[in-house]
């Protein structure tokens, strides 16, 4: 049988995970791809850097052009992470006759049009199952499992960082900045968490499931997200006493169109934000630093997809994975018949996000007095908004007067013009602080 050899671009925590599986456990790869799968290139950037002994010093270069210029090479692994130098290797990787695996989501989610259309003028594979949900087989489930489906909706946590952080704050009470700092002890946070807790990382995630899940080639920037960092301790603790758990979501919706044929139509809603589902809901209860995506198919109806959705051995995984099917032949053609990112239209518009429907808590600190409660009624009410609940607990003194928290959840109403409103609150005399608002997912 003759071996599929494989170039590894970057062996750091993914990198030397990948090694790990292939150079320890060659007899249990081997019987899944049906041929060998040999480790052939490590390519660095420092040579010097500690790397798990399995991994031979006589294949370890920080010379690109060794695994382009080989043409016993048939497979590169991009796990460099960043966008513009993993933009240009794997373009030139593809360009020299290699398939290329990548668990770079910010790369697909931004140039997958560029990344896709030199894989096919090239005739060589581009498989990514480690970019969403690290050991996850949420690119397998969408593509394979259940390609018989219209896929109607997805909901997923995508950021263990954030998860983990909520998990925190919901059960134990801790602030936002001790339960991040948590995170970062644990390495499930970068020294500069920005990517994660402000809701890009899951946005790029989005961007690839929406490609998939629907076959929209969604701008990046179309995607509307909102992070974290905002949560305050207590707006978690009301909305457990409304039964409601605080997580940070990567939702999509497809609002078909009734005269859609199978080819597709319709239109598509997409966001990142804190949204509140209730306590019992699958992913209310989806811990810690775990990911969990919620995928609604016409003729399946709803199913979940759990696990670790990040860290070294489960993305590794994910990344052999793709190497088995690449060495059986099946991602070739997968690769083909999805024509993913090919820019033809299946007749999917983008839904601007004001007309998105949504229930929502929204949280304001008023002056404790008569009528204040009257004058936020009568806001909501001229932008069509009606009130499902109101909270009003005891006030606390403040140099200003007495504070208290208005705690209220309306009834379904336009995104558009429930945002409308907190610019009118917000200029109000009896509001003390910016309103707080957020989603509501049932």
């Amino acid at each position: 049988m003759e071996p599929l050899d494989v170039a590894l671009i970057g062996c750091g925590t993914v990198g030397s995970g990948v090694a790990q599986i292939l150079l320890e456990h060659p007899e249990r790869i081997t019987a899944r791809a049906g041929r060998p799968i040999r480790l052939a290139r490590v390519v660095v950037k420092d040579p010097t850097k500690p790397r798990p002994n399995c991994v031979p010093s006589s294949i370890v270069t920080t010379d690109l052009r060794k695994v382009l210029d080989d043409p016993a090479i048939h497979v590169a692994v991009e796990v460099v992470g960043g966008v513009d130098w993993a933009r240009r290797a794997v373009l030139d990787l593809l360009a020299a006759g290699k398939d290329v695996v990548t668990a770079n989501k910010a790369l697909l989610a931004l140039h997958g049009a560029e990344v896709f259309d030199a894989g096919r003028r090239h005739k060589k594979a581009v498989a990514f199952e480690a970019s969403v949900g690290g050991g996850i087989p949420i690119i397998g489930a969408l593509s394979h499992g259940l390609a018989a489906n219209q896929i109607l909706s997805l909901q997923g946590i995508l950021n263990g960082t954030c998860n983990f952080i909520l998990t925190g704050m919901t059960e134990n009470g801790t602030s936002y900045a001790a339960a991040l700092a948590e995170a970062q002890k644990r390495g499930y946070a970068e020294a500069n968490p920005t990517l994660d807790v402000d809701g890009t990382d899951a946005a790029h995630k989005l961007a690839i499931l929406a490609q998939i899940a629907f076959g929209a080639n969604v701008p990046f920037s179309a995607i509307t997200r909102r992070g974290i960092a905002g949560i305050h301790q207590n707006d978690i603790r009301y909305a457990k006493e409304l039964g409601y758990t605080i997580k940070l979501l990567a939702e999509a919706w497809l609002d078909r169109d009734p005269k859609a044929t199978d080819n597709g139509g319709g239109q598509l809603a997409l966001h990142v934000s804190p949204v509140m589902l209730r306590h019992l809901t699958p992913l209310a209860q989806v811990r810690d630093a775990y990911n969990a995506v919620f995928v609604l198919g016409d003729a399946v109806g709803s199913t979940l997809y759990y696990g670790r959705g990040a860290g070294q051995m489960p993305t590794a995984s994910a990344v052999v994975a793709d190497l088995i099917d690449l060495a059986a032949g099946r991602a070739q053609r997968t690769f083909e018949a999805l024509r993913l990112w090919s820019g033809k239209s299946n007749g999917i518009t983008l839904k601007p996000t004001s007309e998105v429907p949504s229930r929502f808590y929204l949280r304001l600190m008023v002056e404790d007095k008569p009528g204040v409660l009257a004058e936020v009624a009568r806001i909501l009410a001229n932008h069509e908004i009606s009130i499902s609940s109101v909270i009003q607990h005891e006030g606390v003194e403040s140099p200003e007067g007495d504070i208290v928290p208005l705690i209220i959840m309306t009834h379904t109403a336009r995104t558009g013009n429930f945002t409308s409103t907190i610019a009118e609150f917000d200029r109000l005399e009896s509001v003390t602080a910016p309103s707080v608002y957020y989603p509501v997912g049932d």
